[in-house]
C-alpha cells in the first residue's frame, strides 16, 4: 500500500531538485502501513552527545551561529546519520525560532538554556505580537532545502516547531521554568491575553511549518514539550485546541506530491490520549510513562481504519517511548529495554494490503548531552534486529 500522492500547486522548491527516496520505512509507519522492521530516529539526535557536533558548534561560535548557518546546520543534521543507520533525519534548529522572529531576542549562553531579552508579560506586549515575516526565518527554510539535497534520498527529512502553548511558556517566562508561575498566572488571571497570544502563535507555527514543507520537509512534528504541566481542562483549552488550529492549516502534500505525515508529541500527555485521537494528525508521540500496548488499544486503531474527519478520529501511529536514561546502562540492559518497549506495543502490523497499528521507535524525550555515543549504536541495532524478529 503506497502513500497517497497529488501534485503540489505552490511548491517553493522544484521536486526535481531532490533525489528519489531510498528508505521510506519511517513515512510508511507514520501512515500506518506495514514495514519490514520498526523504524527508529531519536529526538535531538544531532546534538551535544556527539563530539563532531561539539566541534562544529565550536567553529560556529554559538548555538544560534550554528542554527542560522545553512552549511553548519546541514553538517550537524547529517552527523548522526553518518554514525548510525537511522530511518529519518530531523532538521537541526530550535523550537524557539518563531518567537525570536517576532522580535523577542533569543540567545543561548554556553551551558544554559534559551533566554528571551523581551518576555511577553502584559497587555501591551501581547498587543505587539504578530505572525512574523517568514523572510526572517529564511535561514531555516534554506537549511531544509540544503539538508534534503545533502541527504540525497537516503532517509526522509522531518521539519518541526514548538507548539503554540510551549512557545507561550518560553515567551512569558523568558526562559525555561520549574514552576511555570508567570505563564500560568497570565493564563488564570488574564485568559483573554493568553488566548490572543496562542492564536498568533498557532497561525505563525502553521505558516512556518508550511514554509518547511515547501522547502522540502517530508514530515512535520509539533513539540508540545510543556503541555503536560497544565491541569486537566486547561490542557484542552490552552494547548490541545491550538495544536488543532495549527493542524487545520497545514499542507497535506510536499513538493514531490507525497503525503506529509504530521506528528504531535505532548510530554506528559498520556492521560489525554483519547482526546488527542481526534487531532487531524497521523502520529502521536509518547513519553516513557505511557505503556505502548495501552496506548495502542486507546488510539492505535483497527486494521483498515482510515481518517473519516469525525470527532473520534482515526487510528494513530505511535512514536516512542524508551526512557532516554536507558542509554546510560550497559549494552545488555539497553538491548533488554529495547525489546521490552517493542514487545509492549504488541504484534506489528504486517498486512501490506491495508493499514493497521504501527510504531516508530524513539526516546520518550530528547537524548541527554551526556549519552555515550556507542550506546546509541547498540540501541539502533537492537531496534532493527528485534523488530525484524517480531515479524519473522
Amino acid at each position: 500500500m503506497s502513500s497517497t500522492s497529488t501534485p503540489s500547486t505552490s511548491a517553493a522548491v522544484c521536486a526535481s531538485a531532490f533525489a528519489p527516496l531510498q528508505n521510506d520505512t519511517f513515512l510508511r509507519a507514520c501512515l500506518r502501513q506495514a514495514t519490514a522492521y520498526t523504524p527508529v530516529w531519536l529526538m535531538r539526535q544531532a546534538g551535544r552527545y556527539l563530539p563532531e557536533y561539539c566541534a562544529t558548534r565550536a567553529k560556529a561560535g554559538s548555538f544560534m551561529g550554528l542554527a542560522t548557518n545553512v552549511d553548519y546546520a546541514t553538517e550537524v543534521t547529517l552527523q548522526p546519520l553518518e554514525r548510525y543507520p537511522l530511518d529519518a533525519a530531523i532538521l537541526f534548529s530550535d523550537i524557539l525560532t518563531v518567537p525570536d522572529a517576532m522580535g523577542l531576542g533569543l540567545s543561548f549562553a554556553q551551558g544554559e538554556g534559551p533566554r528571551f531579552a523581551t518576555p511577553v508579560r502584559d497587555e501591551a506586549a501581547v498587543a505587539a505580537l504578530a505572525v512574523p515575516d517568514m523572510d526572517k526565518l529564511r535561514y531555516v527554510t534554506d537549511a531544509v532545502t540544503s539538508i534534503r539535497k545533502a541527504l540525497n534520498g537516503r532517509v526522509p527529512l522531518i521539519g518541526f516547531s514548538g507548539s503554540p502553548w510551549t512557545l507561550a511558556c518560553y515567551m512569558v517566562e523568558g526562559k525555561g521554568s520549574d514552576d511555570y508561575r508567570l505563564v500560568k498566572s497570565m493564563l488564570y488571571s488574564r485568559p483573554d491575553l493568553m488566548h490572543k497570544m496562542l492564536q498568533i502563535n498557532a497561525d505563525a507555527v502553521a505558516v512556518y511549518l508550511n514554509a518547511q514543507i515547501d522547502a522540502g520537509a517530508q514530515a512535520v512534528m509539533i513539540f508540545d514539550s510543556w503541555g503536560g504541566v497544565l491541569a486537566d481542562g486547561a490542557f484542552q483549552q490552552f494547548s490541545l485546541a491550538y495544536t488543532a488550529r495549527v493542524l487545520a492549516q497545514l499542507k497535506r502534500h510536499g513538493v514531490d506530491g507525497q503525503v506529509v505525515p504530521r506528528i504531535v508529541f505532548t510530554k506528559g500527555g498520556g492521560l489525554w490520549l483519547q482526546e488527542m485521537k481526534a487531532l487531524d494528525c497521523d502520529v502521536l508521540g509518547l513519553d516513557w510513562t505511557m505503556n505502548l500496548g495501552t496506548a495502542r488499544a486507546l488510539v492505535g486503531g483497527d486494521i483498515g481504519e482510515q481518517w473519516q474527519g469525525t470527532a473520534s478520529g482515526a487510528g494513530k501511529a505511535l512514536q516512542g517511548n524508551i526512557d532516554p536514561n536507558v542509554l546510560f546502562a550497559p549494552p545488555a540492559a539497553i538491548q533488554t529495554e529495547v525489546a521490552r518497549v517493542l514487545d509492549s506495543f504488541g504484534r506489528p502490523h504486517t498486512d501490506t494490503t491495508t493499514s493497521g497499528p504501527t510504531q516508530i521507535f524513539n526516546l520518550g524525550h530528547g537524548i541527554s548531552q551526556f549519552t555515550p555515543p556507542d550506546n546509541v549504536a547498540v540501541l539502533v541495532e537492537a531496534v532493527h534486529r528485534h523488530s525484524r524478529a517480531q515479524r519473522a
